[in-house]
């Protein structure tokens, strides 16, 4: 299993995701992106910060 916990970016953020795979993650991540922070697309930067802060439990 896959987590990542936004606050890993975005400091304060209490949000977690888990799943199998991290596109499952990021589809979760684009949502939440949008509805919790206002971000309606992921830049390259932000999609890799999240890759990077998956990690595997």
């Amino acid at each position: 299993m896959k987590s990542f916990a936004c606050g890993d970016v975005v400091p304060g953020c209490d949000a977690q995701f888990m799943s199998t795979t991290e596109d499952e993650i990021l589809a979760e991540v684009r949502t939440h992106a949008a509805t919790a922070h206002g971000l309606n697309e992921l830049s390259a930067d932000v999609e890799q910060a999240v890759r990077s802060s998956i990690t595997v439990r």
